[in-house]
Order: structure tokens, then C-alpha cells, then sequence
């Protein structure tokens, strides 16, 4: 009897499970695809159509796609046919797809609306691909405007146009604190309140709340510009249909070195979140494979 509930915690500890008193709980952690982006675009070790099998190599269920990792592929094959691959691959590795992160479809928060027409024409593919897949999302990003009242008016209306477009879907449509912006979580809420559907939401980033960097166009440049992220986290949870748990490097106990896991974990349990915590490794220092198995470890430590 005791070598029973002995195997039977062991079991439960595999599974990513965990008491919470008398319930037992499922720990809900996926793996975002730009975690191995650099295995993907820069090394090409892995291909992006196996992203799924690799996630469940290194013990995940479930997967989070990026659009911009797919480019490369969709020059010579229809999205169908990319799509009907990914769909085969998680299917054969028990991996649950979740959303899709989709990149560089133009502006939605153009002041053109010619230029806000297409970029939500360009959207709707990835929404019928996140359908195929079975994922719930896709999350977009509010580029264009950049005076603060006329961004959030093209945002909203551009946001309520495409909720419309996917709701016979089921598909919702998410935004990321994701620079500009879109990381000023108050602007954010406000879109989301102006849009008020169902399928509209957010994805609120533990790391993505630079709003403006000396040099725009370097990704990797240093911010002068940053909004409070766990204010910004509180404010961004209401709307939250996924979390994406940001982590750049580590200290000596294993800790984000720039981001209080406890603190900001703590603020979407405030919330009653009970989503996916997508892990987003993306530092310089730490390899991506140790990069995400040491965000993971910290998510198991505070969920």
C-alpha cells in the first residue's frame, strides 16, 4: 500500500500535477515557439514543422506557434499544406496546440484605413489555420498610430472587425503588451474595454513593457522607456486569454535576474487565472534549451 501511493505521487509529479488541497491540480505550462527561435531561424538545427515533436521531447503538452517562423516555409508551400504538417505532428506526439503568434501582417493600427483593411485581410489565414490546428488564439499586434488616442481608436476598431471575423471560429483574438503602445497596459485596457467582445483579450508578457528603446529598430536595444510590469500585469489580467512567461537570464538561485517570478505569478492568481503559462526564453547568455528548463523550474516553484 504505501509502495501504491508512492508511485502514485511519483505519477502525479510526471504529469506536471500538484495537490491543492483536497483538488488536485494541473500545472499549465507550455512552450512558445520563439523559444527556440534561434534553433530555428539562426542555427536552422530544428525545423519549424517539428517544433512540436521537440516540445514534447523536453516534457511539454502543449505549444504556442510563431507566424514569422513559417516564412521561410510558406514561399513554397500553402499554408494548408504547412498547417495539415503541424496538425500531424502534434496529433502523433500528444501536443495540444494553443494559439499563434503572428507577426509582420501590416499595421492594425494604421491611420490609413486602406493599410488597416489589409493587414486585417492579411490576418485572416492565420485565423483559419489556429482553427485547423484546434488552438483557441491568435494574437496580433497594434503597430501604426502613434498619438495615443487616435492608436487606441484605429486599435479598437480594427480589434472589432477582426472578434467579428473569427467568432464563427471560436477563434479569439488576443493582443500582447508587445512594444509602443500596445506595453502601456493602461492604453491597452482601454482598447479592451472600447472593443468589449467575448473573443477579445489579451496576452499579458511577464518582460514586453519597453515602450520606447533608443533604437526602434533594434529589438535588442536598450529601453528608456519602461512601464511598471506588474502594474501593467494587473492591469492586463482581467482580459487575459494566455500568459507569456518572458524570462531573459538567471542568477545564482535560479531566479530571473530582472523579473520576479514570485510577484508577478502571484498577481494572476489574483485574478483566478487558470490558463497555460506559455515559457518565452529569449535571453543572450544561457543556451535556449537550459534557457527554458530553468524558466520552467521556476514556474513549478510558484504556480
Amino acid at each position: 500500500m504505501k509502495r501504491r501511493n508512492f508511485n502514485q505521487i511519483i505519477a502525479l509529479g510526471t504529469l506536471g500535477l500538484a495537490f491543492n488541497g483536497s483538488q488536485i491540480t494541473r500545472k499549465k505550462i507550455s512552450l512558445a515557439q520563439w523559444s527556440l527561435h534561434r534553433a530555428i531561424k539562426i542555427n536552422k538545427e530544428l525545423s519549424p514543422n517539428d517544433f512540436s515533436i521537440k516540445a514534447r521531447e523536453m516534457g511539454f503538452e502543449a505549444v504556442e506557434y510563431v507566424s514569422s517562423l513559417y516564412w521561410n516555409e510558406l514561399e513554397t508551400k500553402p499554408i494548408s499544406m504547412v498547417t495539415k504538417t503541424l496538425l500531424n505532428n502534434s496529433k502523433n506526439n500528444g501536443i495540444k496546440n494553443l494559439l499563434i503568434m503572428v507577426d509582420g501582417e501590416g499595421d492594425l493600427a494604421s491611420k490609413n484605413k486602406n493599410k488597416r483593411q489589409n493587414s486585417i485581410d492579411n490576418h485572416k489565414k492565420w485565423i483559419e489555420m489556429a482553427y485547423n490546428l484546434g488552438c483557441h488564439s491568435i494574437r496580433v499586434n497594434l503597430n501604426g498610430e502613434k498619438n495615443k488616442d487616435k492608436w487606441i481608436e484605429y486599435s479598437s476598431k480594427s480589434l472589432t472587425q477582426l472578434c467579428l471575423i473569427a467568432k464563427k471560429d471560436k477563434i479569439n483574438i488576443i493582443v500582447e503588451n508587445h512594444g509602443g503602445l500596445s506595453s502601456n497596459a493602461k492604453f491597452l485596457s482601454s482598447v479592451m474595454k472600447n472593443v468589449n467582445l467575448d473573443n477579445c483579450g489579451t496576452l499579458p508578457d511577464f518582460g514586453n513593457f519597453c515602450i520606447e528603446k533608443i533604437d526602434p529598430e533594434n529589438y535588442f536595444s536598450r529601453c528608456i522607456n519602461e512601464y511598471d510590469k506588474y502594474q501593467g500585469m494587473r492591469e492586463l489580467m482581467p482580459y487575459a486569454k494566455a500568459v507569456s512567461a518572458k524570462s531573459y537570464d538567471f542568477d545564482s538561485n535560479g531566479e530571473e535576474s530582472t523579473i520576479d517570478f514570485k510577484k508577478i505569478i502571484n498577481i494572476t492568481k489574483e485574478f483566478d487565472y487558470d490558463g497555460y503559462f506559455g515559457i518565452e526564453y529569449e535571453g543572450l547568455i544561457t543556451g535556449e534549451y537550459d534557457g527554458i528548463y530553468k524558466t520552467k523550474s521556476l514556474l513549478e516553484r510558484y504556480l
